[in-house]
Parts: structure tokens; sequence; C-alpha cells
């Protein structure tokens, strides 16, 4: 327990850019997403238990994309992205949970990529974003 205090601790300190967004807010709008996703350290209790069609989002912020490493099941554009040095940060994620396959196929250049991931309709992705920022690095 202690050990989640303090990653909740640092991921507040080292991520002020999402002062903006309203974590309260994004834990209510990140129940839609829980569908497909949960929130777990490798270590310790599990935040937020939900599905497994996505990857763990714990510690998304600072991560290189399509490296999760319990999600098998990465689109290949992704992983392509993420080697090419896509880091997820609150701008990479607000351009991308709105519409991932748009994203996918704008930043790959390949017209039909395609993901998993549904477009989601959210009142506020900073919101989500704040919320998701709490949790990592690990």
């Amino acid at each position: 327990m202690n050990r989640l205090i303090a990653a909740i601790a640092l991921g507040l300190i080292a991520a002020p850019a999402f002062a903006s967004g309203d974590v309260d807010k994004g834990a209510k709008g990140f129940k839609k997403c829980k569908a497909c996703h949960t929130i777990a350290p490798a270590e310790g209790d599990v935040i937020v238990k939900g599905g497994k069609t996505g990857p763990n989002l714990w510690g998304i912020i600072g991560r290189q994309a399509g490296t999760e490493a319990e999600f098998g099941k990465y689109d290949e554009e992704m992983v392509a992205l993420g080697e090419g040095g896509l880091i997820w940060n609150a701008e990479e994620l607000a351009a991308y949970i709105p519409n991932a396959k748009e994203f996918l196929r704008e930043r790959s250049g390949d017209p039909k990529a395609k993901t998993a991931m549904t477009p989601q309709k959210l009142k506020d992705v900073t919101d989500v974003i704040a919320y998701l920022s709490q949790f990592g690095p690990e």
C-alpha cells in the first residue's frame, strides 16, 4: 500500500501538465474504459479491475507505444509507431483516445491501418488523461 501511495504521489509530482484535467471527473469517465482496460501495477493491489481486450494502463504516461509486457495483441502499426519513437504523453493520448483508427492511419501513413479500439465518446478526454497520469511509473 505504501508503494501505491508513493507511486501516486510521484505521478502527481511528475505530471504537472495534467493539472488542467479533473481527476475525479476522469475517474468517472474511465468507467467506459474499464470494459477493456485494467489499471494495475506489476506488484500490488489492482487499482481498477477491467477487461483484457486492451493493455493495462498502469504507467501509460511515458511508456513507449505498443510495449505493455502483458498485452500481446498490439496492431503491427502500433508496435511500429512505438519502435519509431512514439511515447504516450497527454497530447498523444488526447489525439489517440477519441479515434484510435484515424490516429493510426495518420501516424503510420497506412490508410488501411486497423485497431480493435473503438472511437471513445468522452465529455473531456483531458479528465481521463489526468486520472491516468496518477498511476505509475513502476
